[in-house]
């Protein structure tokens, strides 16, 4: 009887080492096939907006519609982009406003744009939601974010990037001055310009009559001006203008609507309206200003205070 159980205790364990063998053999990775991709023209629409992450840029080169465009989305042959923050979020239905054409095959990009002409772009897919967009021409990659309009913040967008909005009008006029507040030089200034190009640090203002055309404006003072964040307020930024020998002028800059800002004298309490006058809608009229930073050591230097959004927002 004992030489029976062993006999059988043998064969049991025999009987459990060839089942592990073989199970092994059934998940050989050989056998594993590898998952089917998508085609470039599915994978560009998968996402309705492409965020252009512009410092993630890699390479010395340029593509200016990409330059400019703060989103680019894909719709069926037809070239989207958010080019202004004036309207972003509720131009063209969130996409922004048709640059020209596309057209994919296998992982390559061309695209036709209603300026800048015919380009040429490899793509590669990082990951779920990126996608780099590489132009063999001049050597430089692009990084685009996808999201849907729905999850995308508009808002953040716009807020994080309020110095591109102060250069999208060709004048900003004062349209209104509070009746409390200490006389102050800057109660003179009528219109203030914000230049784009350049090292975009540029201001320009006039004490020329309200009401005056921008194109007949007489501008009697050029300098530097800057924007920056208050923390723990998103929507409150504050404004510095630099005329040079005379003393800085300091505001608390708030967006009123998108023709609209108001600026709070810090040292005065004297609170402004200035309404812009001018709109200038980037590539659909024959101004093609280039928002991008002074050069640096590469192309990602070049616009280091756009942002990227995280979160979802619709901006009224």
């Amino acid at each position: 009887m004992k030489t029976i159980k062993l006999f059988l205790i043998f064969t049991l364990i025999a009987t459990l080492f060839t089942s592990c063998y073989r199970e092994v053999i059934v998940d050989d990775y050989d056998n594993v096939q590898p998952p089917v991709g998508i085609s470039l023209e599915r994978l560009l629409s998968s996402h309705e907006l492409w965020y252009v992450d512009i410092n993630q840029t890699i390479g010395y080169g340029q593509t200016p519609f990409l330059q400019k465009a703060f989103t680019v989305s894909f719709r069926n042959g037809v070239l989207f982009a958010n080019n202004n923050l004036v309207g972003i979020g509720s131009q063209g239905n969130g996409y922004g406003i048709s640059i020209g054409y596309y057209d994919t095959h296998n992982m390559i990009l061309d695209t036709d744009h209603d300026l800048d002409g015919i380009g040429s772009f490899d793509v590669y897919q990082i990951d779920n939601n990126t996608i780099e967009l590489y132009n063999p021409y001049n050597d430089t990659s692009y990084f685009l974010h996808g999201y849907q309009r729905s999850t995308f913040d508009y808002d953040l967008v716009f807020y994080n990037n309020i110095h591109y909005f102060m250069q999208e009008y060709e004048a900003w006029e004062k349209t209104y001055t509070s009746d409390y507040g200490v006389l102050n030089e800057f109660d003179n200034e009528n219109f203030l310009q914000f230049l784009a190009g350049g090292n975009d640090v540029t201001f320009r203002s006039s004490q020329d009559l309200v009401g005056t055309n921008p194109n007949n404006i007489i501008w009697d003072f050029i300098g530097n001006y800057g924007v920056s964040d208050i923390n723990g307020n998103m929507y409150l930024k504050t404004l510095t203008l630099d005329y040079d020998f005379f003393d800085n002028e300091y505001f608390e800059l708030s967006v009123i609507n998108d023709r609209t800002v108001e600026l709070h004298h810090a040292a005065s309490g004297t609170v402004y309206e200035f309404t812009g006058r001018g709109y200038i809608q980037y590539l659909k009229t024959g101004t093609t200003l280039d928002r991008s930073k002074k050069s640096g050591d590469k192309m990602r230097k070049q616009r280091t205070d756009k942002k990227e959004n995280p979160r979802a927002n619709t901006r009224v």
